[in-house]
């Protein structure tokens, strides 16, 4: 595992923003912290890059406490990138250099070049889009060649295109040989980019593990008939549901991903005196699922 956090918990006052969180981020995922604003996420990742001091509980990089060695296999990037907005690219990673101590001044050229920024290196900040500054400030985390990327919200703030820049990026650099570990607020960026996933609210851990088995997306065939009550009732004896609800006039039959099959429930009901008048194959919306894990 490339990290492993134990039991960590941290309070501001009379605010739990963390409440005993454990789980393991294995080599080479892609691992996205979700949760709700105010869930702890931010605060999770700067004690894990030691910004924050936990209160309690533990967590090991590479199997080992954190040392200065550890840490310089970690490139970060927590806050709003702060560059001079009339220096370059690279006279900005010069001196994101020089403060870091991170990598050497020909390593610069490398990171542009990952973050696709190469031909822009000599163009002042001031005109970079949202995006662009995102990626530079994704080059500066990767000075010095880290095994490891810890992002606070990398989409934050970007429109359409810069977010799918800056996930065309994520997967690049994944595929390079970097673990990556992002916070994230938006189930869809975690969905299209991270292989696993760990969801926040207000502190505590809901879940944990490979993002198709946590966000899992539930098939629903939806029925009506003359009489639903009499239908909700012969369904109970139907194998295989997860669950069964009358809702806006229908009748709902959630089964597990991929299990639906409508000509079976259509016969099955037919069997047992029912003519169906409707019958619709849905899809739980991913969305629904985190509402249902976040809200309850």
């Amino acid at each position: 595992m490339i990290l492993s956090i134990q039991n960590i918990s941290k309070s501001y006052g009379n605010i739990k923003a963390l409440n005993g969180v454990s789980f393991e981020v294995p080599q080479g995922a892609i691992f996205g912290v979700l949760g709700p604003n105010g869930s702890g996420k931010t605060t999770l990742l700067s004690i894990v890059v030691d910004v924050l001091k936990a209160d309690n509980g533990s967590f090991l990089w590479f199997g080992q406490p954190g040392s200065p060695d550890t840490r310089k296999k970690i490139g970060t990037l927590l806050e709003t990138p702060n560059f001079y907005h009339y220096l370059s690219a690279f006279n900005n990673l010069k001196i994101t250099n020089s403060i870091s101590s991170r990598g050497n001044i020909s390593d610069i050229n490398l990171v542009l070049e990952k973050v696709k920024l190469q031909e822009r290196k000599d163009s002042r900040f001031s005109t970079y889009s949202l995006g662009m500054k995102q990626r530079l400030a994704i080059a500066g985390a990767l000075l010095g060649s880290p095994q490891v990327l810890v992002l606070d919200e990398p989409t934050n703030g970007l429109d359409p295109v810069g977010i799918a820049e800056i996930r065309d990026l994520i997967k690049e650099l994944s595929l390079a040989g970097h673990t990556i570990i992002m916070a994230s607020h938006l189930l869809d960026e975690v969905e299209k980019v991270c292989t696993h996933v760990a969801i926040l609210k207000k502190g505590t851990l809901l879940m944990t593990g490979a993002v198709d088995d946590v966000l899992i997306d539930n098939d629903i065939v939806e029925i009506s008939a003359s009489d639903n009550d009499s239908l909700v009732n012969i369904l109970r004896s139907y194998n295989g549901y997860d669950q069964v609800i009358l809702e806006k006039g229908f009748v709902q039959i959630h089964l597990p991903k991929g299990s639906a099959r409508p000509e079976e429930i259509n016969a099955f009901c037919f069997s047992k005196g029912i003519t169906l008048n409707h019958l619709v194959i849905k899809k739980k919306r991913l969305e629904a699922k985190f509402f249902e894990l976040t809200n309850n």
